[in-house]
C-alpha cells in the first residue's frame, strides 16, 4: 500500500511528460493525412489538415515548456514530425494537383522539401547555442516550416476557393514554390510569437479581431487563410527593421521587447540632430509677383 502510494505520484509525472510528444504524434498525423485527401482530390480538407498540423505544432512546445517537460526524444520527434507535416506533405499536395502537369514539376517539389529540412537542421543548431543573447530568441532565421508550408499552398487555396485560374497554371506555382522554399532556407527575421506583445488599451480591439477571426473560420477558412498569408508576409519588413534596430543597439539587448518598441518609438519622434545641435529653420521669404509690383520698366528715351 505504501510502495502505491509512493509511485503513484511518479506515474502521473510520466503521463503528463507524454502529452506534448502526443501532440507532436497528432500533428504528425494530420500532415500525412493531408496527403491521402490530396489524392482524393479533397483540397480543401487537405488544408485544413495542413493547419491542424500547424495549431498541433505550435501547442507542444508550449505545453512542454508549461509542464516542463522538455526532453531530447521530444525535440528529435517535433523535428522529423515538422519535416513530414511541413516539408513532404505540403509538396506531395502541390505534385499531385498541379505540379505533376510538368516533368520539371518533381525537381520543384524536391527544392521545397530539401529547403524545409534544412531550415530545421538550422533552427536546431541555433537552439543548441546556448552563448546566443536573449533578444535573438525573439526572431526566427527564416520562415518557420509552418508558415512556410501555408505560403505553398496559397495556389491551392485559391483554387479551391474561386476555381481554377492563372493562379493554378505551372509556371506561377512553381515560381510561388520556390519563394516558399527560399523564405524558408533564407536569413530573413521573422517574429516569434513569444516576442509579441500587446498593449492593455489595445486589449478590446484585439479581442473584436479575435471574434472576427473565429467567425470567419466558421464562415470562410479559405478567404482567412489568404487573409493571414497576406500579414504574414507584410509583417516581414517590419521584422528585418526591428531586427536591426535591435543588433546595432548592444545596450538594449537586456530590455523587454515592450521597452525596446517603446524606445523606438520616442526615438521616431525625436528631431533630426547633427553634431552642431539641431538644424535651424530657416522662414521663407515670398517674393513679389509682377502684378503686385509697383516698379515700371522705361523704353530707352522714353518718359
Amino acid at each position: 500500500m505504501i510502495e502505491n502510494t509512493v509511485t503513484e505520484p511518479g506515474r502521473r509525472r510520466r503521463t503528463i511528460r507524454l502529452l506534448p510528444s502526443i501532440v507532436t504524434i497528432l500533428a504528425l498525423c494530420a500532415g500525412l493525412s493531408a496527403v491521402k485527401f490530396g489524392l482524393d482530390g479533397s483540397l480543401d480538407i487537405a488544408l485544413a489538415m495542413i493547419g491542424a498540423a500547424a495549431v498541433l505544432d505550435t501547442l507542444d512546445g508550449r505545453l512542454a515548456r508549461m509542464l516542463s517537460a522538455t526532453t531530447k526524444i521530444g525535440a528529435e520527434l517535433d523535428s522529423l514530425a515538422d519535416a513530414i507535416s511541413f516539408g513532404v506533405a505540403p509538396a506531395l499536395v502541390l505534385y499531385v494537383t498541379v505540379l505533376r502537369q510538368d516533368s520539371a514539376g518533381w525537381i520543384i517539389a524536391l527544392i521545397y522539401t530539401v529547403s524545409v529540412v534544412l531550415r530545421l537542421a538550422r533552427f536546431n543548431t541555433i537552439m543548441d547555442d546556448d552563448n546566443r543573447p536573449d533578444w535573438e530568441r525573439e526572431y526566427f532565421t527564416g520562415v518557420p516550416a509552418p508558415a512556410a508550408a501555408l505560403i505553398a499552398l496559397l495556389p491551392i487555396a485559391l483554387d479551391s476557393q474561386f476555381g481554377a485560374g492563372w493562379w493554378t497554371n505551372f509556371p506561377v506555382v512553381a515560381v510561388w514554390t520556390v519563394f516558399a522554399a527560399l523564405l524558408a532556407v533564407s536569413t530573413i527575421p521573422t517574429l516569434a510569437m513569444k516576442s509579441v506583445s500587446v498593449a492593455p488599451q489595445a486589449a478590446a480591439l484585439l479581442l473584436v479581431l479575435v471574434a472576427l477571426a473565429a467567425a470567419a473560420l466558421v464562415t470562410y477558412p479559405l478567404i482567412l487563410l489568404m487573409v493571414l498569408i497576406g500579414l504574414y508576409l507584410a509583417h516581414i519588413p517590419f521584422a528585418w527593421r526591428s531586427q536591426r534596430w535591435v543588433a546595432a543597439r548592444p545596450e538594449t539587448w537586456h530590455h523587454k521587447p515592450s521597452e525596446r518598441r517603446a524606445q523606438r518609438r520616442a526615438a521616431r519622434r525625436q528631431p533630426a540632430t547633427g553634431e552642431s545641435g539641431p538644424r535651424l529653420r530657416v522662414p521663407r521669404v515670398p517674393r513679389p509677383s509682377i502684378r503686385e509690383s509697383s516698379m515700371r520698366l522705361r523704353r530707352p528715351g522714353g518718359r
